[in-house]
């Protein structure tokens, strides 16, 4: 009796709660609807305003959409398929017979892939990445208004990841050229792709750094970085200016799920169009040369060089009889303006560098001694570099292309801050080493020699000859391991 007298309690008091909350719940109800809802208003002010902005970004986004198009590659991809370890065994296949035989060929299937392009030129010409079509048989390319066409690769070049492709169709949209040199931090811009095989999806964002360099995604880096939404299959598309000038092309995204994260990079415009031009005229890609080694310069250097701006590119060395030598750089010069404009570091040098027509005589500011005087230095074309500065170029490291090992990249990649050495950023297909490493994989040793900078890679692989194999440390996803590489593959 008393546990029921307790029950009937409690469901009074529960009974109670609930109308003293159903009266707040209806007086606060009341109070809302007959107070707030009736008496505030957006202000007229603000909603024009953002009327305006977004009909702007609307009309950017119409004007740009039919010059980006969906590209879809095939290639063909064999693999070995074995059920297990011991299907070769004798006696099982004496008990089983030969009917898994067919599992020892290699089986071949189709590989699919998506990717963006944008169209320059009215005449059918399409700028991508080279990540896009690399290795494909066959390109398709659809346009805006779902028509499809045969692309026909023109030239690539995996220094900067990008590549051209032609159309055998006329009087196409083609996008505006924006300078992407003015291009300023937090400066609204918007993102034109296919992400996940999404036709036309368009994001936008700000631009949120210039300059990237040492990320470790190609050899010529000068990326913008956005906060724009970009996602697997946006790469080769376009970033665009308020005015729907093209200003970037999305080669990349940092992520730890393989989705956006907030941090995209594109290739900078300029940078795109000098790469298109030469592809267009010559097939290749055809870059100035200086002939120097070069590194930054940290606090620790600038004291010692008694230098007061740690901006600029330290001169480690330069190339025996090579332009910067003819012109007068020394080793432990600091360049800091070049062609005219400042020098925030090596890459951007680098950068400008490989920007410069060959045969072009380009001013060079330098602190020499702790006195700033100008050079005057004749650039010549980069393929006298490959036979100067890259000591692989005649053994079994041939097409095999290295940079510093930097914290950034380490940070990036999540490399553990013991490992030491170079990392790959490309490998040519046609290479001997094309069957053993892998971009990003870290050259640690070279014939048991230790390797900590590039000078080290340098020196060691300058002593390999050309019919030599090599022995190499290798760090990969977090494994460490010997591999041999031989001149013939």
């Amino acid at each position: 009796m008393k546990a029921k007298g307790r029950l009937i309690l409690f469901a009074g008091a529960l009974i109670t709660a609930g109308i003293v909350m159903g009266l707040i719940l209806s007086s606060s109800f009341d109070l809302h609807t007959r107070g707030y809802s009736q008496d505030y208003k957006v202000p007229d002010e603000a909603t024009e305003l953002l009327n305006r902005i977004s009909s702007a970004m609307a009309a950017v986004a119409e004007a740009v959409k039919p010059s980006v198009v969906n590209i879809s590659t095939s290639r063909t991809v064999r693999a070995q398929e074995m059920p297990g370890p011991f299907f070769d065994d004798p006696f099982f296949r004496r008990f089983f017979g030969d009917r898994f035989r067919e599992f020892e060929a290699p089986r071949e299937r189709k590989a699919m892939s998506l990717g963006s392009g944008v169209i320059v030129d009215k005449k059918g010409i399409i700028l991508t990445n080279n990540h896009v079509i690399k290795g494909a048989e066959e390109i398709k390319i659809t346009l805006s208004d779902n028509r499809e066409f045969k692309g026909k690769v023109i030239g690539t070049d995996a220094k900067t990841d990008l590549a051209v492709i032609k159309i055998e169709a006329g009087d196409l949209p083609a996008i505006k050229w924006g300078d992407s040199d003015k291009l300023r931090v937090g400066e609204t811009i918007i993102a034109v792709g296919n992400p996940y095989g999404l036709n036309q999806t368009v994001t936008s964002g700000i631009v949120s750094a210039v300059g990237r360099a040492n990320v470790g995604i190609a050899d010529y880096e000068d990326f913008i970085q956005t906060d724009a939404a970009i996602n697997p299959g946006n790469s080769g598309g376009a970033i665009v200016n308020a005015k729907g000038e093209l200003v970037g092309v999305p080669t990349a995204i940092f992520s730890t799920t393989g989705g956006y994260q907030g941090i995209g990079f594109a290739i900078p415009a300029n940078m795109a169009k000098v790469v298109l031009d030469s592809l267009m005229k010559t097939g290749k890609v055809v870059r100035g040369w200086l002939g120097i080694w070069i590194q930054p310069l940290t606090p620790e250097l600038a004291k010692k060089f008694g230098i007061e701006d740690e901006k600029g590119a330290l001169v480690s060395d330069v190339v025996e009889g090579g332009p910067a030598e003819k012109g007068g750089l020394k080793g432990g010069d600091l360049i800091i303006e070049y062609g005219g404009k400042p020098v925030e570091g090596p890459a951007h040098l680098r950068n400008m560098v490989a920007n410069t027509a060959p045969g072009t005589e380009a001013p060079i500011k330098i602190i020499r001694e702790g006195k700033t005087q100008t050079l005057k230095i004749k650039i010549t074309e980069q393929s006298a570099e490959e036979a100067a500065m890259e000591p692989g170029a005649e053994n079994a490291l041939a097409g095999v292309a290295v940079q510093e090992l930097t914290p950034a990249i380490k940070k990036n990649l999540g490399i553990t801050e013991r490992v030491q050495g170079v990392i790959i950023t490309s490998v040519d297909e046609e290479s001997a080493a094309s069957d053993v490493l892998r971009r990003e994989d870290v050259i640690t040793e070279v014939n048991r020699e230790k390797i900590k900078t590039i000078k080290d890679y340098r020196s060691a692989v300058t002593k390999i000859k050309p019919d030599e194999s090599v022995l190499l440390l290798i760090y990969r996803a977090g494994q460490v391991f010997y591999v041999t590489l031989s001149p013939g593959g």
